[in-house]
């Protein structure tokens, strides 16, 4: 049953924090801000986050929090676990599946336990390990990743041998465990999660076609390089339904409620996973109300369907 809430409830929208994604972060929380205000919840704050937080949160007697927060603190468990201990109800995944799925190591782990999602060939290599060895298992050419980091910080393509030893340790300078997966040839995919009447549903799928080698920092932040097509035109009707299953499969095998996204690539018509979201982008052009608006969820709706998700995340 659909979570009801009260018009009059006092709502916090949890914006900003400490992470790389503060900005991005402040962005999402006005949206979703304004968003309330216009669905009639006169109620509902903006509260930019810092060390102080706890205290602010106690201090203002909130209903429910609206998670806005992107990156570290903000969708890793910290927050939630501190909502948990206020005993303030909040929107979207909560503690366990935050953290694990955070970490692309460990939401692989906890996801190879589900035969239906296709997962990449990798390796985990912790910092001090030897390399090369980790990955004598694996076919040229990789990507080196930090375990715990987003919009492609860390990330390199290696080509051959003599190319690994910098790309990973590019990659430590970010994270002490670096995922190391085969590369594939092929184009970047994300479908957003969402849950009705305790019902998890997919949305229309984006796809992202690069004129780079592959979905790198530059890609997703430099205009022109990207082409943002929704809902995606280069995937078979089969292959279609079947990443959506698989998109709602990993949001519920990872424990997540209320709200994620599912990256993917696609190589001849084939989805292979990449990770999960637990806090996607609400900004005005971020992928999840793109790809809610094309099935006829617009931004109000979206922010109202998330925060009915409040308290769902035991």
């Amino acid at each position: 049953m659909q979570n009801v809430i009260s018009k009059d409830a006092k709502i916090a929208v949890l914006c900003g924090g400490m992470s790389s994604e503060r900005e991005v972060s402040m962005r999402s929380g006005k949206g979703c801000f304004e968003a309330l205000q216009r669905l009639g919840f006169k109620n509902a704050q903006m509260v930019v986050v810092d060390e102080n937080i706890a205290q602010t949160l106690k201090e203002g007697n909130f209903d429910i929090a609206y998670n806005a927060l992107h990156g570290k603190y903000g969708e890793d468990g910290c927050i939630q676990g501190l909502l948990e201990i206020l005993k303030i109800p909040y929107t979207g995944c909560g503690v366990m599946a935050s953290s694990v799925c955070m970490n692309k190591e460990y939401t692989k782990r906890m996801l190879s336990t589900c035969k239906e999602i296709p997962l990449i060939k990798s390796v985990f290599v912790r910092k001090g390990e030897n390399v090369m060895e980790a990955v004598k298992s694996l076919s040229y050419p990789l990507i080196t990743k930090p375990v715990s980091e987003g919009s492609s910080f860390g990330m390199t393509k290696v080509n051959k041998p003599e190319e690994l030893e910098k790309a990973y340790n590019d990659a430590v300078k970010y994270n002490d465990d670096v995922l190391i997966e085969e590369f594939i040839d092929g184009f970047f995919v994300t479908v957003g999660v969402l849950e009705k009447d305790g019902k998890a549903f997919a949305t229309e799928i984006l796809e992202i076609r690069t004129k780079t080698e592959w979905y790198d920092f530059d890609a997703k932040y430099t205009k022109g390089l990207s082409e943002f097509i929704v809902p995606a035109t280069g995937l078979s009707k089969e292959a279609t339904e079947q990443v959506k299953k698989i998109a709602v499969k990993a949001h519920e095998t990872a424990g997540c409620s209320g709200v994620s996204r599912v990256d993917f690539m696609i190589k001849e018509d084939k989805p292979y996973f990449l990770e999960i979201n637990t806090s996607p982008g609400m900004t005005e052009t971020s992928d999840l109300p793109a790809q809610s608006a094309v099935m006829g969820i617009d931004y109000d709706n979206l922010v109202l369907l998330i925060l009915q998700s409040a308290g769902l995340n035991k």
